[in-house]
């Protein structure tokens, strides 16, 4: 596949417009800043893919619709829609409207600068009376002021005298794309918002907005600063009604004369406050973005990006598409996630409705092991939202007769919002990505505050609920039955290896935290008694293997399933749930996405290197990849175990994923979990870098043509560089106390400020022939999926 975006090695930009690709690219363009999301719509708004101007949690809840009615099914969902939308500025030239579908486009560009933070368009326009002009826009949504987004935008007369008049807009209710077919469900989202107030003065506006159901309040505030480089002085009015504010900023301009216009838009929300204080709150924030000016508001945004970019960065050299993926993802990790503040992040992010913006597992076991290592202040925020929840996770678990905690699988505010129970509820193990994720952050960042307010009580409950949930058989061993792993074409099966381990580790995990915090245990009831009892559990947790075959079984009678019938199955067939009943892909062997070889990593010191070569050989030939999340884990093993050539693969399916639209989704919003696994895929496949009680660990190995993997990892406050070549690796520890590590099984010391270089270990020798992917699978290919 072509790639239509510029490969730059810190900018991802598009010179031409096609009206049937906006939407993908409206995805790509995006800003957030884990609070405020813009999609990356044209400034006139039309023509556009997918209208998207969201606020983190902001939702309407609908009736959620069953086939037949079960206990314990949910009984609401929720969507995120859109709040009222401050992108829109529209433009006349003359009585004629700036149109690219209309006129003459002689040059368009868009350019996403991920150093600076901003979105930068340029177009040259001819109206169809042949009036020329040329407009440059540049928009951001700051990760320095969290309720803020502003937009520079400047129009030049080229050739003739021109009238100018500029529509700066703010409108609610704006569709979304339709995802239920219940008529109740489709009135309730098609104006979801209630007027409250409207305020205008000068070139300044408010409208203020109600959720009908589930009750929230929106502000949002809107003021222009305005200049004109010629004669005359620009006319600026403001008229507002329940749904729409309109600034009219018209102007008279000679050739060669500009006018400009900056645009600032200031965003609240709230469950709780009064409508009052939300509007006194957004309209401050556009009075401080005023006293400070655009040059301000862009220098703070590129300090904030210098400093994520000092740790966060990765550096290939030798591989021009993967630094461009690699850098484009980490920037849409870290604004997703950078000030979203005790709320959760959304599977895309806020880049689009997909998912209907709800938060999955993924987000703990892919993006939050990304944001400790590279934004651990981020991660931090993210695990308090999830502490937030426990209350809703108390009563689930309680709904499903079970003690502790069991965390929503699909949500925005904590509640369950998933109709579908053999691939949620049953799918336990997002429990154990949560505690994974606290049990990380503890590790990487030393928070022990952190781990005694918030992260030991995550864990006792969790733990109580696998106790509950695992049974003992007769001989003495723990078993977790009638659970779904990652893998969703494999449901409701008995000891899952993945869900075992990983609920292994929790059990360890709050056993010692509850010994190190023996306050907070007693607090929650964990006594020794107790707590002796998730470690018994832990050390006699069920782990299948099939000795007949000498790989482990990814759950109870996996590998004595038939095997799917590959070749019987057309390109067309793919995503395989789109075109075969899931009864037929619940009794066979095949994988949607990874799931045993995601634990191959997840679990690593569980596994010799024999196994996994093994494992990753037998279950690699079986994954179809109808999931995003699949590639990443498969080219960490496939690294690991000397086949570095398919790890490249996946990484470069990975990179194209959203950029070039693999799935057929990216219009819906970018896969967040997916690009934060090509952070994990590009460390922990070439660098080799593994995590554990024991600290970290490299083994690290390049591929043909990259001569150069440099990346950082925040540690204890401090910064760990490493820089690989073939030839040697180097490790540098920016400050602090020694740290020690582990470079090809030996044992180093860092000391602060003083690099350690030891040599590149030689490339790893398979075990077993390279896997070959299924038929019509091979990495790379277009697919549909999720």
């Amino acid at each position: 596949m072509t790639a239509r975006f510029t490969v730059e090695p810190w900018a991802v930009g598009i010179e031409s417009v096609d009206a049937a690709h906006l939407a993908q690219e409206e995805s790509v363009f995006g800003l957030s800043n884990g609070h405020i999301g813009w999609r990356g719509n044209l400034d006139e708004g039309d023509p556009r893919g997918v209208a998207g101007s969201y606020l983190n949690g902001v939702f309407e809840e609908h009736p959620m619709p069953h086939a037949e009615d079960g206990y314990g099914y949910p009984e609401t969902g929720q969507t995120v829609i859109n709040v009222p939308n401050g992108q829109l500025i529209r433009l006349l030239v003359g009585d004629e409207p700036f149109d690219v579908e209309h006129g003459t486009v002689h040059a368009h560009a868009r350019r996403l600068d991920l150093r600076e933070g901003t979105l930068h368009r340029e177009v040259d326009w001819e109206s169809a009376e042949g009036r020329r002009v040329h407009i440059a826009t540049t928009r951001l949504v700051s990760l320095e002021h969290r309720s803020l987004a502003a937009v520079r935008y400047r129009v030049q007369a080229l050739d003739a005298p021109l009238a100018i008049t500029v529509l700066s807009e703010v409108l609610a209710n704006e569709p979304l794309p339709v995802t239920h077919d219940d008529p109740r469900v489709q009135e309730l989202l098609a104006r979801p918002l209630e007027t409250v107030a409207a305020s205008e003065r000068g070139a300044r506006s408010t409208l203020l907005h109600r959720t009908r159901r589930s009750g929230l309040h929106v502000a949002v505030s809107t003021d222009h600063l305005v200049q004109a480089s010629g004669q005359g002085a620009p006319e600026v009015t403001t008229e507002v009604d329940d749904d729409l504010s309109r600034t009219r900023i018209r102007v008279d301009l000679a050739p060669g004369e500009e006018l400009e216009v900056v645009k600032l838009v200031g965003h609240e929300w709230s469950a709780s406050l009064a409508p009052q204080t939300l509007r006194d709150r957004a309209e401050e924030a556009v009075e401080e973005a005023a006293r400070l000016g655009w040059d301000a508001l862009v220098a703070g945004q590129r300090a904030v990006l210098d400093r994520y970019w000092e740790c966060g960065d990765v550096r290939i050299d030798g591989d021009a598409r993967l630094q461009q993926a690699v850098r484009f993802a980490l920037f849409q990790v870290f604004q997703a996630s950078a000030r979203a503040e005790s709320r959760s992040v959304p599977g895309k992010g806020l880049t689009g409705s997909g998912y209907e913006g709800h938060t999955f597992w993924d987000f703990e076991a892919f993006v939050l092991p990304v944001l400790t290592s590279t934004a651990p202040d981020a991660a931090l925020q993210a695990l308090r939202w999830r502490h937030a929840t426990l209350d809703h996770a108390r009563e689930r678990a309680r709904t499903l007769g079970l003690r502790g905690a069991s965390f929503a699988w699909r949500t925005i505010d904590g509640r369950e919002s998933s109709g579908y129970w053999p691939a949620s509820t049953a799918a336990f193990h997002i429990n154990a990505a949560v505690a994974g994720a606290v049990m990380h952050y503890v590790r990487t960042t030393g928070d022990r505050d952190f781990e005694r307010e918030a992260g030991t009580e995550i864990l006792v409950e969790t733990a109580r609920l696998w106790a509950s949930l695992g049974r003992w058989d007769e001989t003495g061993g723990f078993h977790i039955d009638g659970v779904t792993g990652p893998d969703e074409y494999t449901a409701v099966v008995d000891d899952n290896v993945y869900t075992n381990l990983s609920a292994r580790r929790n059990l360890r995990g709050a056993a010692a935290a509850a010994r190190r915090h023996p306050d907070v245990a007693a607090h929650l009831g964990a006594d020794d008694e107790e707590i002796a009892e998730w470690e018994s559990a832990a050390d006699a947790m069920t782990v299948l293997y099939d000795k007949e075959r000498q790989v482990h079984s990814q759950s109870a009678g996996f590998t004595a399933h038939a095997r799917w019938d590959f070749d019987a199955t057309g390109p067309d067939e793919y995503p395989l749930h789109s075109h075969f009943p899931y009864f037929d892909l619940y009794r066979k062997q095949v994988l949607k996405q990874a799931d045993l070889v995601l634990a191959l990593y997840t679990s690593h010191e569980e596994f010799t290197w024999e196994e996994k070569a093994r494992a990753f050989a037998y279950y690699d030939a079986l994954t179809v990849r109808d999931s995003s999340l699949s590639a990443a884990a498969q080219a960490v093993i496939a690294a690991e175990v000397g086949h570095l050539e398919l790890a490249s693969a996946y990484l470069a399916e990975l990179a194209a994923l959203d950029l070039d639209d693999l799935h057929g989704n990216t219009d819906e919003g970018l896969h967040i979990a997916a690009l934060a696994g090509i952070w994990t895929g590009v460390t922990a496949g070439y660098g080799g870098m593994r995590e554990g009680d024991d600290g970290l660990s490299f083994r690290p190995q390049l591929p043909d043509g990259v001569t150069r993997l440099a990346f950082g990892v925040r540690l204890h406050g401090c910064i760990l560089h490493v820089d690989i070549t073939p030839a040697e690796t180097t490790y540098r520890l920016s400050a602090g106390e020694p740290v020690t590590i582990r470079h090809a099984g030996e044992e180093l010391v860092l000391h602060a400020g003083v690099p350690s270089s030891l040599p590149t270990p030689d490339r790893v020798e398979p075990l077993t022939p390279a896997p070959v992917p299924p038929r019509w699978r091979e990495p790379g290919r277009p697919r549909a999926g999720d």
